[in-house]
C-alpha cells in the first residue's frame, strides 16, 4: 500500500476517534483508542441479540408452517 493511501486511511480512523497518532521526526506512532471500540462492541452485542430473536421467531414460524403442510398432506392421503 502506498504511503499516501495509508495516510488517508489513517486520517479516517483518527477522525472516527478509533486511532490516535503522534509524529516525532520521521516516525509516526499509532495508538488504538479502546473506549470507542468498547462502545461498538456493546452495540454489536445488542444487534446480535435482536437478530437472533428475529431469526428464532422466523424459525418457529417456518416450522409451524411445515407442520401445517404435513398435517394437510396426511389428511389428503388418508
Amino acid at each position: 500500500m502506498a504511503l499516501p493511501t495509508f495516510m488517508r486511511h489513517l486520517k479516517v480512523l483518527e477522525t472516527a476517534g478509533l486511532v490516535r497518532s503522534v509524529k516525532k521526526g520521521r516516525v509516526r506512532t499509532c495508538h488504538i483508542e479502546a473506549a470507542p471500540l468498547m462502545e461498538v462492541q456493546g452495540w454489536l452485542a445488542w444487534q446480535r441479540q435482536v437478530w437472533e430473536q428475529r431469526l428464532d421467531r422466523l424459525d418457529a414460524m417456518t416450522r409451524a408452517l411445515d407442520s401445517d403442510e404435513d398435517k394437510d398432506k396426511d389428511e389428503r392421503t388418508a
